[in-house]
This record gives structure tokens, sequence and C-alpha cells, in this order.
């Protein structure tokens, strides 16, 4: 990781499964991202479901202004790699 890297934000939950599978992802592949707990601050839930225009979580969104919502990790993957981020 670089001080440069684009910046990836998250929208979660510790008690989704979901969550807790893009996250540990994110973490093995050394991707720096900005965690962002909806539990922790939950008016930042808002902000995630006008991103999504859904309620479901996670909610990823990348440096290019585009977005995952419960993505699956295929789904991740494949897109860092489009980001060149791995």
């Amino acid at each position: 990781m670089t001080d440069q890297a684009p910046t990836i934000t998250m929208f979660g939950a510790d008690w989704c499964r979901d969550c807790r599978r893009t996250k540990s992802q994110l973490d093995a592949l050394g991707v720096g991202y900005e965690y962002i707990d909806l539990e922790a601050d939950p008016s930042a839930a808002e902000v995630a479901r006008e991103i999504s225009g859904r309620t479901n979580i996670p909610v990823v969104v990348y440096p290019d202004a585009t977005h995952h919502v419960e993505p699956s990790n295929l789904d991740v993957e494949t897109k860092l790699r489009e980001l060149s981020l791995i």
C-alpha cells in the first residue's frame, strides 16, 4: 500500500456475514480501504443507501466512483484487477 493509493470505502456492520467476508478479502489482498461501521455511525446508513439505492450491505465504493452492493468475492477481485489495485 502506498499513501497515494486510491480510496475504497466499504459500508458494513459486524453482524453482517457478507460484510465480514468482503472485509476479510480486502485484508487478505492487502488493499487499503476505509471501513464505515453502520452500527457505530447509523447516519452513514443513509449515505450508503443514497449511493446504492438499496438498504443491503456491504456497499463497496471504488476509486472510479462505481460501487457494488453485496458483491461476491469474484466481483470484488474482478473490479480490483480492472482498477489495477491488485
